[in-house]
């Protein structure tokens, strides 16, 4: 007897151990550990790519790591890709990243020395061969220093459109602007009437601006409250052009008094599975300094008539998306 149920006992656990292997990975949230915010997700070398913001004491906040995986789930740490080091006119803090490929070349965007009027500081470009780095500084100087339109350069998205051309949408302080990037990235280009800035701001903006393009509309997303409230969360508008008009739909990621709160700056990334994620930053329920701030995805889904579905705030992240 002793013996059946021994047998019984070992077979029992051999099926619960394959049930439990075969149910999917999760990534789980926060991705990886650290206090990472402003997360700016990309496809790059057949990996899935995460720049974050060092979610530090402001002074302290002088360089960025990044993050790599294969499948969403496990998830490698690349530090001090980019340091101030390498950026002389770069004297204080540096956020959210904003990389793009092109022509062989990885180009790092990048916020610097909270600059107000008369400063010198703003939106900087870096380079490198590789995603991870290290890059250097491509100007020796900030590509837009001066504030226009009441926007504060920061919190830069370069967005590539299906004609070639690259717009870079960028304003902390409630304005947002867009301008059109040279081909290499070293000046701005006017647009058809000669101006150089255009404002796009739409209602409730004040940060953190980002873009996408699916079946042929344009949807802009920014961030509304402040970062380090409970209220941060992020809006989103659709149009027919980059420039807009953006009337404001709603609000797609909000904080969750039950998973966490702060919940914004996010970014968008499609697998090459096709599915959608939204990565982006919240603070812990069992946190209350401004800089706890952690970063973590939802898969973000869209309604039949193309509007957006509010995310879902989860600590169990999303499924594996291996990259094949």
């Amino acid at each position: 007897m002793k013996k059946r149920l021994l047998l019984v006992g070992f077979i029992i656990a051999a099926l619960v151990s394959t049930v439990r292997s075969e149910e999917p990975q999760k990534s789980g949230n926060p991705l990886f550990p650290g206090w990472y915010a402003d997360p700016e997700a990309a496809f790059f070398d057949n990996h899935y790519w995460i720049f974050p913001t060092a979610s530090l004491p402001f002074d302290d906040q002088t360089y960025f790591d990044c993050f790599s995986s294969k499948d969403l789930v496990e998830w490698t740490k690349h530090e001090k890709v980019l340091t101030n080091d390498s950026i002389q006119w770069a004297k204080r803090a540096m956020w959210a990243p904003s990389v793009v490929y092109k022509d062989g070349k990885y180009y790092f965007f990048f916020g610097a020395n909270d600059v107000h009027k008369g400063e010198i500081g703003g939106i900087g470009v870096a380079v490198a061969d590789k995603p991870d780095g290290p890059y250097q500084d491509l100007l020796g100087k900030p590509l837009v220093n001066e504030i226009v339109n009441g926007a504060q350069p920061i919190d830069q998205f370069v967005f590539l459109d299906d004609d070639g051309s690259y717009y870079m949408y960028y304003g902390g302080w409630g304005h947002c602007n867009v301008v059109k990037l040279a081909n290499d990235f070293k000046s701005l280009e006017p647009f058809e009437d000669g101006s150089y800035y255009r404002e796009v701001t739409p209602k409730n903006y004040v940060e953190g601006p980002f873009m996408l393009k699916k079946d042929g509309k344009y949807y802009f997303m920014w961030s509304e409250g402040g970062w380090t409230t409970s209220n941060y969360c992020v809006a989103y508008a659709i149009s027919n052009s980059p420039f807009g008009p953006f009337e404001r739909i709603g609000k797609i990621i909000e904080p969750d008094p039950k998973v966490g709160m702060g919940a914004g700056h996010h970014s968008v990334l499609q697998s090459p599975s096709g599915k959608w994620y939204a990565v982006y930053h919240r603070r812990p329920l069992t946190e209350k300094d401004g800089n706890s701030r952690a970063t973590c995805i939802e898969e973000m889904f869209f309604n039949a008539d193309g509007t957006i579905k509010p995310v879902r705030l989860t600590f169990e992240g999303v499924d594996a998306d291996p990259v094949k």
